[in-house]
């Protein structure tokens, strides 16, 4: 094999990693079975980038509702429910690790949001 085709064989297979890398970031209709259950003491509740809702735990790892405030979640409200409560969340599980993007929230049976199809979708009130 020459030099030339090497090279052209090796870009092909970089260039497939680094699609592959990126489709797996992309969170869409996430589903319970494809994701990572952890608890987590929430201390802090903020606005982030985008229209996001950022939790901070009691160590030094956040999560976030991807647009939470552009799709009617309240941070009033919120803090309400959540802060100084112990969570359940469900991070989706990507290619590389486990993401911050919270697929669903919960305190014990009361699910204050959802983005899995079988339920009711933001059920803060």
């Amino acid at each position: 094999m020459n030099k030339r085709k090497l090279w052209f064989s090796l870009i092909i297979i970089i260039a497939f990693i680094i699609s592959l890398s990126f489709h797996s970031c992309i969170i869409n209709n996430p589903k319970p079975e494809d994701c990572e259950i952890i608890t987590a003491k929430i201390i802090k509740i903020t606005e982030g980038s985008s229209y996001d809702i950022v939790f901070h735990d009691a160590g030094t790892d956040f999560y976030y509702i991807n647009r939470g405030l552009e799709n009617g979640l309240n941070l009033d409200s919120l803090n309400a429910k959540v802060l100084n409560k112990t969570v359940t969340l469900h991070l989706p599980k990507l290619f590389y690790g486990t993401s911050e993007h919270i697929a669903q929230l919960a305190i014990g049976d009361d699910i204050i949001f959802t983005e899995f199809p079988s339920t009711t979708n933001n059920t803060e009130d």
